[in-house]
């Protein structure tokens, strides 16, 4: 029969387990939010490719403290874990299309075959308005170079008036091979794309029922639904709609994400990796001069309900932890 002095012992051990474990869970690193310091980073998107995470975001390079978007180039990130991330030479710049003129808007990076294709909002050269291109490399972390020579979408296809609709390209590719391509800004098209990933296969068409859509649209997969999300109203929130097919219907299921704190812009990205989903975005938090038109990247967890829906993103400064 254990002494009473035996007994609490062996109560205080039981009880310093859980508390030794969670010790040791704080004690993981973590990213901390904005997980890029040194550059303001926006619009991101994220590949999964060989156990490594790539982070693709757009460069403000405003200087404070004028109040515009000046961006032209494109930044690129990696990390086997999430919190600590690695720069790579720029991959992309404006320049590399010859027929755009300028801004290096929110873009996709997507692998097919072997090789990666990179999409990207410019503005054109000689026709008004916002266009998107196609870039292409052997590998993620470039350098790219323009798969077409043209622009894969201009303004002259799309219905609307407005001259920046043609923006936030989104690319997804079904397990039977077929990819789509999702974009634009007060509309929200779609359209197939060509097994070469460079031309558009058939008609453009709209996603008509989102309610208050303004842009950024990110099509992902989890057990069986197809998830759309996007940016609505201003500042921007993030809302999302769900379907059992890519082509829909879709239905609205409500918001996902707050206003980004000091942004009026609200751009995410969706991944899972290594057994946990993560929610990219940006805010405008990085001082000094953070702001909306200084933004950052940050990475927060992202979790489903059991029936599918998604639980609203609760944005920290802590970040994620290190992913095992």
């Amino acid at each position: 029969m254990k002494t009473a002095f035996q007994a609490i012992i062996a109560a205080a051990l039981l009880l310093a387990a859980p508390l030794a474990a969670l010790a040791q869970a704080s004690a993981m690193p973590s990213a901390g939010n904005p997980v890029i310091k040194d550059k303001y980073t926006a619009d991101p998107a994220a590949l999964v490719h060989n156990g490594t995470v790539y982070l693709y975001a757009g460069h403000d390079e405003a200087p404070a403290p004028e109040q515009r978007y000046v961006m032209h180039e494109w930044l690129c990130y990696s990390s086997t874990d999430m919190v600590h991330w690695k720069e790579h030479p720029s991959p992309l710049n404006v320049k590399a299309f010859a027929w755009a003129k300028d801004d290096a808007w929110a873009s996709q990076v997507v692998e097919r075959g072997g090789k990666f294709y990179w999409y990207a909002a410019v503005e054109h050269g000689s026709m008004p308005g916002k266009a998107i291109g196609v870039a292409v490399s052997d590998s993620p972390t470039g350098p790219f170079k323009d798969a077409r020579g043209s622009a894969l979408v201009t303004n002259n296809q799309t219905e609307s008036k407005i001259m920046w609709d043609d923006i936030d390209p989104t690319v997804f590719i079904e397990k039977s091979g077929q990819a789509y391509l999702f974009w634009g800004n007060s509309h929200c098209y779609w359209a197939k794309l060509k097994a070469n990933m460079t031309e558009i296969d058939g008609e453009i068409h709209q996603v008509t029922n989102l309610p208050n859509y303004t842009e950024a649209p990110w099509v992902h997969q989890h057990n069986g639904w197809y998830y759309l999300s996007y940016a609505c109203q201003f500042p921007e929130k993030i809302a999302y709609v769900m379907s059992r097919s890519i082509m829909g219907p879709w239905v609205f299921k409500g918001l996902l994400n707050e206003v980004a704190g000091n942004s009026n812009t609200n751009h995410q990205a969706i991944i899972d990796f290594k057994g946990q989903s993560y929610f990219v975005y940006h805010n405008g938090s990085l001082p000094t001069d953070g702001g909306s038109f200084r933004r950052s990247v940050c990475i927060d967890y992202l979790y489903y309900n059991p029936n599918g829906t998604l639980k609203r993103v609760v944005m920290t400064t802590e970040g994620v932890r290190a992913a095992k």
